[in-house]
């Protein structure tokens, strides 16, 4: 069973028990063990036992918000011990974005946030679609790590005298490269099919919401390859059909205004490219030809790119 230290502000008290819920399968099975600062029982010492279980956590989950950032015990102490055991190998840091705030630059910027591209939670369709990916995320995680053995707690005496101890200044950039494998590139382009799928899904169904003229069919086809179409006053204005794999190989995402029966062919397609640090999603430009594009895209990017590509037709 890996254990699991939840640092949050109290302002976000809601968001961290429905986070709970979504974690409750994993506990019931025997998966994870979670705690947080809640779980200290009435005239209890305070500071001894949030030191305790931060140092013998194997995974720690951020709450991120605009008052976690701001508040100076969870970004001081909590946060700053968390990465502290993170670059020491002793622990798993995962920053779980729960509203959205200016968290990029922190320490904890240089770690892969939860959900997808760290789209806050508040921000999905439903809490219930973002929680789900912070779910999928941790137990993706506790199986990475293994068998391993939780760290015992230390004694009150100890966690009171570690909690006295702040941590001394250091430089939050850390960064070394990597060398991403086959299998990362892999995990990386998958993902972005599936989160280009659902971004379509939503988006087409909210465009025939806004404009009574308009009517949608959005088809998955099967787990690779997905159509779009808008009709406009009965007539067909825009289609699309998004495939995963480029003209000769599975490397990539593709895109066809004549949808996904028009052979090989496609009018833009993407490859996962890195630098070093980070995969992302790079466009061959070609439907946008001579107008400036961004050429590191997320999932959330890549989804806005082909989406534009389609929506442009119905202007």
């Amino acid at each position: 069973m890996a254990s699991i230290f939840m640092s949050y502000s109290h302002s976000d008290e809601e968001l961290r028990q429905e986070l709970e819920k979504h974690l409750a399968g994993l506990r019931r099975q025997g998966v994870i063990g979670t705690w947080h600062d809640r779980r200290i029982g009435p005239g209890e010492e305070i500071h001894g036992p949030i030191s305790a279980h931060l140092d013998s956590a194997e995974i720690v989950l951020l709450l991120v918000s605009a008052d976690f950032l701001a508040s100076d015990y969870c970004y001081d102490i909590e946060m700053a011990r968390a990465m502290e055991r993170h670059d020491e190998g002793t622990a798993r840091v995962i920053p779980v974005i729960l509203r959205p705030c200016d968290w990029h630059g922190a320490p904890f910027g240089r770690l892969k946030a939860v959900p997808t591209d760290g789209k806050p939670v508040t921000k999905h369709a439903t809490l219930d679609d973002g929680f789900l990916e912070v779910a999928q995320a941790v137990r993706q995680t506790v199986e990475s790590l293994g068998s391993s053995t939780p760290a015992s707690i230390p004694a009150s005496g100890a966690a009171s005298s570690a909690a006295a101890t702040q941590p001394g200044p250091r430089s939050s950039n850390l960064r070394v490269k990597k060398e991403f494998t086959d299998r990362d590139r892999h995990g990386f382009l998958t993902e972005a099919f599936d989160y280009i799928a659902r971004y379509f899904e939503n988006s087409m169904n909210e465009l025939q919401l806004r404009n009574t003229d308009v009517e949608t069919d959005f088809r998955r086809i099967d787990a690779n390859r997905f159509e779009a179409i808008a009709f406009v006053g009965g007539r067909e204005q825009s289609r699309c059909g998004i495939w995963l794999g480029g003209l000769s190989r599975m490397d990539g995402i593709s895109f066809s205004y004549g949808g996904v029966g028009s052979g090989s062919s496609y009018n833009e397609s993407m490859s996962v490219r890195d630098d070093g640090y980070n995969l992302y999603l790079e466009p061959m430009g070609m439907a946008h030809f001579g107008q400036r594009q961004d050429s590191e895209l997320t999932h959330e990017g890549a989804a806005e790119y082909f989406w534009s590509l389609f929506v442009e037709r119905l202007r």
